[in-house]
């Protein structure tokens, strides 16, 4: 029998079932270029759990500014109807 445990589970080495190749591609890209691994897709499938992954690149500092200021105006847009509804 089988028994959970968070801090076996947590510390123990995972498999990632990629070639040699792809793992040091990935490796490269995230060290060097800047890019971060992303989990895109998490389920459980016979008793194993499978998780997709992506390489994705952070924002630009311009990109966070512009979308700040577009969720600064629906919040404004939105306090504003809900005080012309009371």
């Amino acid at each position: 029998m089988l028994t959970f445990s968070p801090d076996n589970c947590s510390t123990r080495t995972r498999r990632l079932l990629l070639h040699q190749r792809e793992i040091m591609k990935l490796i490269g890209k995230v060290e060097r270029a800047g890019y971060a691994l992303v989990p895109l897709d998490l389920h459980f499938t016979r008793g194993r759990i499978k998780l997709e992954i992506g390489l994705a690149k952070g924002k630009k500092q311009y990109d966070k500014r512009a979308d700040e200021f577009e969720k600064d105006s629906k919040r404004e847009a939105q306090r504003a109807m809900k005080v012309h509804q009371r």
